[in-house]
């Protein structure tokens, strides 16, 4: 960096004293403000602190302003920043760890779709010949409600009964393949 560059950084940047007394003054009251606008997520207001008083450092013009304190300016830099992060992060898709990862089946590998099919056909199997025979009808065969009534001969209404309580059966017999978020039904 040339001699000039230097002269021209310092002179467009706000001298470190005042920003160490700035720091001293005002960072714990924005460090508490910056926690409640992260949710209590004291890395990220760290940074936004950090990042508020870099934009501090860039402008010095600000030290010039009418006001009496400099907390309003640094307080509103915070805000603008917290938002700014916040929606940079919900345009972008959520990070998965390693964990995930790990424990994630590999599309590619097919002895985890052939252990699953046979622990599926045992679970089935372990149904009342009721319940799957509304289940090979409908998820199997592809037939509606209606269409299942018909060709079992029993009412609509038997076969959106049996169904619900067969897919519950089979919930308790897999709890290994339960849908992420989705809770255990309640036995019956």
């Amino acid at each position: 960096m040339t001699t000039a560059t230097a002269t021209a950084t310092a002179s467009t940047t706000t001298d470190e004293q005042a920003l160490a007394a700035l720091q001293r003054e005002h960072g714990p009251a924005l460090l508490s403000f910056l926690s409640g606008l992260t949710y209590g997520d004291q890395q990220r207001a760290e940074d936004l602190l950090q990042e508020t008083l870099v934009r501090a450092w860039q402008h010095p013009e600000a030290f010039d302003g009418p006001y009496e304190s400099m907390r309003p300016w640094l307080f509103t830099v915070g805000r603008r920043l917290a938002i700014d992060a916040r929606r940079s992060r919900m345009a972008r898709p959520t990070e998965i760890g390693d964990g995930v990862l790990a424990t994630t089946a590999d599309p590619a590998d097919i002895t985890e779709s052939a252990v699953a099919a046979l622990d599926v056909r045992a679970a089935v199997e372990s149904l009342s010949p009721e319940h799957r025979a509304v289940l090979v009808q409908i998820y199997f065969h592809g037939l509606s409600v209606n269409e299942a009534a018909e060709t079992l001969g029993i009412p609509p209404g038997t076969v959106k009964s049996r169904s619900y309580y067969a897919l519950r059966a089979l919930a308790r017999c897999l709890p290994g393949y339960a849908r992420p978020g989705a809770s255990a039904p309640a036995g019956r």
